[in-house]
């Protein structure tokens, strides 16, 4: 056998080591985007600062197991001339192999996911007293360490506050708040972050190469973004990503191209999603259904789509915030170029809405049975909330269009004497009125006071409109236009402090319906074709109409019963009262006529004995 064909059996005889593995962080410089962790232990074994328990938690994937090997390492590092702990690994130790590969007598590693129970505690507690048999300190690591029971976490604590000076903690976990606070109190926390995006391409590029692979950079930052910031994941992808462009020899038959890592994750192509938005911000609904559904057809998922919709929007406001974000490595150069454009058209305003329209939108097409019907329909919102004006404009709009129209309305002066015509609403720019949920009570409409002559309101003779300067014209223009609930309204709960064309400025009783200022603002909108200010003071103590009349008939009553005749008929009819107070004629300087019931039978007393 040639020594070509003993070497090529030798490789095939090892097993393969998946990416993840082989190129496992084996030093503290290896672990990226962990910095300031990294800075703290350096110092802490630079100076024998060495704590007696470690927790280091992060999301999956981030070097939380490598983190606790490589502090098992320094902690037990040995060499020839080196016997304290050490994070310089320039030279390989006594205990550095048999540690990382997870072999050494003196390093126990448990999984809390499957040793919960506080029987595996007792013998941690028991076999702590021993001494390491070959190493500088005996170090327990325990993985996902929230997974233990109460009475397990219980029953360490003691041990883990005062440990003897030969043994070390290393927990690691994914749900820190699970753990108990009197855990977290005795040791030294470390949160791992997320890995960049752009650390994570440059990871992925330089691995590739170590492996002889080419493969596009769109490609790498697909694997990134899919990663979430997770080492591991995105070596896994990247393993999987070779091993689906592979030939039968074994070997990539060419550069990995970003479609082929789309179609190995289900994702959907990013220009086609870019183009998508494109189409929603400028309202192409039927465009924008057509590129879903040419999407859905290459496989992609209604909601992975709407995923990427959001992710776009959320690139789109980072470039508008923060221009520098397009040198961001986990960028392509579309999402760069294309980014920046939209940036640049959009606001702020309709970026958020359409942020929000996404997230909803997610969850529905998640949890509904038709997933593609439920993204449709969310590409529906968004395309014509792409069109809604932000409420400035739709004020400033609505102001415009009311000057407009009353303009439009306007008419040559009346000719003097003529009779006021009936009153027309305005056109008006806002939606029809819903009907109000609170009718008038068929109580209150029999109790109202009789009709009042209320002088007629003012009619602009330059544009026609309806001009109301004084508040008896607006209860009058309320009868006009058979609004009897307005009506009783202003009458009952209004305590009128100042009132001015287009101002008006008042308090409302206690009993005042809560939606009678904007059934107040919509009626004088729709009659007199602008748009009124009105200023609620909740201090007025001015009376109301009602009050007003209340009083003054009160006293009419009160003068009425010291009359000696009306005050005979009360004395004759035991029970009986004043109810009404009219003036004979209905002129007040003509005298007047006391009605008097006494729950049977009605008196009228004559007018010319009233005041005698």
């Amino acid at each position: 056998m040639s020594a070509t064909q003993s070497s090529e059996t030798a490789e095939a005889s090892v097993p393969y080591r998946v990416l993840a593995r082989k190129y496992r962080p084996q030093s503290l410089a290896d672990l990226i985007g962990q910095e300031p962790m990294v800075r703290t232990l350096t110092n802490a074994f630079e100076t024998g600062r060495i704590a007696q328990a470690y927790l280091l938690t992060g999301v999956r994937g981030v070097g939380k197991t490598s983190t606790a090997r490589i502090l098992a390492r320094a902690l037990n590092y040995t060499k020839a001339g080196t016997d304290r702990p050490s994070i310089d690994f320039s030279e390989i130790g006594e205990h550095c192999t048999a540690i990382m590969e997870g072999r050494h007598i003196d390093v126990i590693e448990m999984d809390a996911a499957s040793h919960t129970g506080i029987g595996d505690i007792r013998e941690i507690i028991e076999a702590v007293r021993y001494k390491p048999a070959a190493a500088r300190y005996k170090v327990y690591i325990i993985d996902e360490v929230h997974m233990l029971s109460n009475q397990a976490f219980n029953g360490l604590l003691k041990t883990l506050e005062e440990p003897p000076e030969h043994v070390k903690f290393i927990f690691a976990t994914t749900e820190v708040r699970k753990v108990p606070v009197t855990v977290l109190s005795r040791c030294q926390r470390f949160d791992l972050r997320r890995i960049e995006a752009g650390r994570l391409v440059a990871l992925l590029e330089e691995i590739a190469a170590k492996e002889n692979v080419a493969i596009d950079h769109d490609a790498l930052a697909m694997i990134a973004r899919a990663a979430e910031g997770s080492a591991r994941d995105a070596l896994s992808l990247l393993d999987q990503a070779i091993a689906h462009s592979t030939g039968e020899d074994g070997a990539a038959t060419q550069a990995i191209k970003a479609g082929e890592v789309r179609a190995m994750l289900g994702l959907a192509d990013r220009n086609r999603v870019i183009d998508l938005f494109d189409q929603l911000m400028r309202g192409e609904v039927a465009s924008a259904l057509g590129t879903l559904g040419g999407l859905y057809e290459s496989g992609a998922d209604p909601a992975t789509v709407l995923e990427d919709l959001a992710n776009f929007t959320h690139v789109v406001t980072r470039l508008k915030l923060t221009p520098e974000t397009a040198q961001d490595t986990g960028l392509t150069e579309e999402e760069r170029d294309r980014g920046r454009n939209f940036a640049e058209a959009l606001s702020i305003r309709l970026l958020s809405r359409c942020w929000q329209i996404l997230l909803k939108g997610i969850d529905e097409a998640r949890e509904a049975s038709q997933p593609l019907a439920a993204a449709e329909m969310v590409l529906v919102r968004l395309a014509h909330s792409a069109d809604l004006p932000t409420p400035d404009e739709a004020i400033r709009v609505l102001t415009e269009r009311s000057d407009d129209d009353r303009k439009a309305a306007a008419a040559p002066p009346l000719p003097v004497g003529q009779k006021t015509p009936a009153l027309t609403p305005a056109p008006s720019t806002m939606q029809p009125q819903p009907a109000r949920s609170s009718p008038v009570n068929p109580a209150a409409i029999a109790s109202l006071p009789a009709e009042k002559d209320y002088p007629e309101q003012e009619v602009d003779a330059a544009s026609n409109a309806v001009r109301i300067e004084r508040f008896e014209n607006l209860i009058a223009l309320a009868g006009e236009k058979r609004d009897l609930q307005l009506k009783f309204g202003l009458e009952r709960f209004v305590r009128l402090i100042r009132l001015e064309p287009g101002r008006i400025q008042l308090g409302l009783t206690e009993d005042a319906p809560a939606s009678f200022t904007s059934d107040l603002g919509n009626r004088l909108h729709e009659w007199t074709g602008r748009r009124w200010i009105i200023t609620i003071d909740s201090d007025a103590n001015v009376p109301t109409l009602f009050e007003r009349e209340a009083t003054a008939r009160a006293q009419l009553v009160k003068d009425a019963s010291r009359d000696p005749t009306v005050a005979a008929v009360l004395e004759r009819f035991p029970g009986s009262e004043i109810v009404d107070i009219r003036f004979a004629g209905g002129d007040a300087k003509a005298g007047a006529g006391a009605e008097i019931s006494n729950g049977a039978a009605d008196v009228e007393v004559p007018p010319e004995g009233f005041g005698d």
